[in-house]
């Protein structure tokens, strides 16, 4: 082997002596063979022809200084463990013990080691007998951090993660919970979370989630140097809900930045979510009559009740005004956002409010405008929400609220052009469904 080329270690028999190629990676994706459902595996000879899409990441070596040019260097990679200390990780990663002490004397409460949590993967780059030359991770998902060796020592590193990306499909039936059935096909919450805002317009997940539901998801993964470091955008989803049909695919050229439509163009986006809620239960309905638990007589509940653990996120359910953020009697902590059309929304009994949420702060649909609690007349953690036109309550479980406006005519070509392939892909991801079930 050349001198000052990068070694390659490729014994792999020790479990936790993962070592990574500094070299061009291929992760090839797109493929409908790697598809889980939650009710079981899709046999193999029900997959369609689908084109598979190979994802190149160029690694570059780090600029780091190399004492002798006669060394050979390579790269290793470790997980830190939850308890586990600097010095053990360093061992682990084959860093000479006295190189190891003065890196951590010397940069111990710099940023890199601050951010360093357990899970992380720690990459090294190290030429003979230990001598450190880098050491990179990846944190908060978008940043690498880590040190150079330099001529006077080990300097800090932080700069942004590139990143490669691949489309991943999944299905799943839903069998008690979103959460749930996303959990058994191997899908991520965040892509849960996703499905839910997309079709939260047209579907209370809350309420209205049936047994036998099913959904079908195409989404993005983000890789880094070959390893899976979060999922992306959903690009196209279908949910079927008590056997009515819904579909979504993401259109990236509208005014507004980006939005979900169904395939003919109609904007998904409703003028108000469905609940303020990501995934909770109603506890208590809008009702002219009931017996109030605290004040032990019967009265009026002009709202809906949410049950959620303190701390769940409060979203906005329209885009508005703060018209106020304070304590308020028997409301506690409560938010009023005002709306469009004399329209205003109440968020009761939250433990604190979201960042900026002050008088006067415009907030949009989904903005995080606070956090569930128990304050106020509360006999346990939940949201009471209020939907109201004018001076007159409205239960918002019954309200039909209109759409936005659809994809402009001058732009249904490219709309047709970007979103065509992944229509077409959950007509494949049904056709896959239906031979499974055969």
């Amino acid at each position: 082997m050349q001198k000052n080329k990068a070694l390659i270690l490729a014994h792999l028999d020790p479990p936790r002596k993962r070592l990574k190629r500094r070299a061009a990676l291929a992760v090839a994706f797109f493929s409908l063979f790697g598809m889980v459902t939650a009710f079981g595996t899709v046999r193999e000879t029900a997959q369609p022809s689908v084109e598979r899409v190979m994802v190149i990441e160029k690694l570059a070596i780090s600029a780091a200084q190399v004492p002798d040019e006669n060394a050979h260097v390579f790269w290793q990679e470790e997980r830190f463990d939850r308890g586990d200390t600097l010095a053990a990780l360093l061992a682990r990663l084959g860093v000479d013990p006295a190189v190891a002490a003065r890196l951590v004397r010397e940069n111990g409460r710099a940023k890199p080691f601050r951010a360093l949590r357990p899970g992380m993967a720690v990459q090294a780059l190290t030429a003979d007998h230990g001598d450190l030359l880098s050491l990179r991770f990846v944190a908060g998902r978008d940043t690498v951090l880590g040190f150079d060796r330099t001529p006077d020592g080990f300097s800090p590193v932080e700069e942004p993660a590139e990143f490669s990306r691949a489309v991943q499909m999944k299905t799943g039936e839903i069998q008690s919970s979103l959460f749930a059935a996303a959990d058994d096909a191997g899908l991520p919450d965040s892509v849960a979370i996703q499905l839910a805002e997309i079709f939260g317009g047209d579907i209370d997940f809350h309420r209205d989630l049936r047994k036998g539901d099913r959904f079908s998801v195409i989404y993005e993964t983000l890789y880094h140097q070959g390893r899976a470091i979060k999922s992306g955008r959903v690009l196209a989803a279908e949910f079927i809900n008590d056997g009515r049909e819904y579909r979504a695919v993401w259109f990236g050229e509208d005014p507004d930045g980006g939005s979900y439509y169904a395939p003919d163009g109609q904007s998904l986006r409703k003028a108000f979510l469905r609940s303020p809620l990501e995934f909770s239960r109603v506890t208590s309905g809008f009702s002219t009559r009931r017996f109030h638990p605290l004040l032990k007589k019967w009265r009026a509940h002009r709202g809906v009740d949410y049950g959620a653990p303190t701390g769940t996120r409060v979203r906005a359910t329209g885009d508005g005004v703060v018209q106020s953020a304070g304590r308020q009697n028997g409301y506690g902590n409560v938010v009023v956002l005002r709306h469009k059309g004399r329209i205003s929304t109440l968020y009761a009994h939250l433990s604190k409010f979201g960042a900026g949420i002050r008088r006067g702060a415009r907030v949009s649909q989904g903005d995080v405008i606070g956090y569930v609690g128990a304050t106020g007349w509360a006999t346990g953690p939940h949201l009471h929400y209020e939907f109201r036109v004018g001076d007159q309550h409205r239960n918002p479980l019954k309200m039909v609220f209109p759409s936005a406006e659809p994809v402009p005519v001058a732009r249904m070509a490219a709309f047709r052009d970007q979103t065509g392939p992944y229509a077409a892909q959950l007509d494949q991801l049904r056709s896959v469904e239906i031979a499974a079930l055969d």
